[in-house]
């Protein structure tokens, strides 16, 4: 519930991000740079799309899976596009939402362990809990799931029969 909820605030630009706090009114804050080190200033548009830091966990991703695709303006764009990269069925749509909202929780937290607790998880490492906690979803959910590690991690397409 709380990845759907982050994701909610997300799309609706509601994250507490350093700008929004600032403009409610919450928090005065007196650095609003990205707590990645680029020297941007921290919103949701830049801190999940374009930061050089967490951005570039889409690119992984996207890469992982075998598809390109157009930067997108807006979240919502990326995550309307992201769930349609593979074509419109409902298994391929379903498997991609989930890979985009275990992105966002994970980008999120990596934000905030930054900020508050002055951990650096490397983008890599944040790729490879995306790729066990797939993987680790699917087999919890999946009667009969018999591709292991390497298969997952080198050709998730094929092990989902969606290539």
């Amino acid at each position: 519930m709380k990845v759907f909820i982050v994701a909610w605030r997300l799309l609706k630009d509601g994250l507490p991000t350093k700008p929004n706090l600032q403009r409610r009114g919450i928090a005065q804050v007196t650095n609003s740079m990205c707590v990645s080190g680029c020297g941007k200033d921290e919103s949701a548009f830049h801190l999940f799309l374009h930061c050089h830091v967490f951005g570039a966990l889409w690119q992984h991703i996207k890469s992982w899976i075998g598809v390109s695709g157009v930067e997108e303006k807006y979240v919502g764009e990326h995550f309307h596009q992201f769930i349609h990269y593979l074509g419109y069925s409902k298994a391929r749509r379903s498997f991609l939402q989930l890979l985009w909202l275990f992105c966002v929780w994970l980008v999120w937290n990596e934000r905030n362990n930054r900020l508050f607790n002055n951990i650096e998880t490397p983008i890599e490492q944040l790729l490879d809990k995306v790729k066990f906690h797939s993987l680790w979803w699917l087999k919890a959910n999946k009667t009969i799931f018999v591709y292991g590690y390497q298969s997952w991690w080198s050709n998730l397409l094929f092990c989902l029969s969606i290539d």
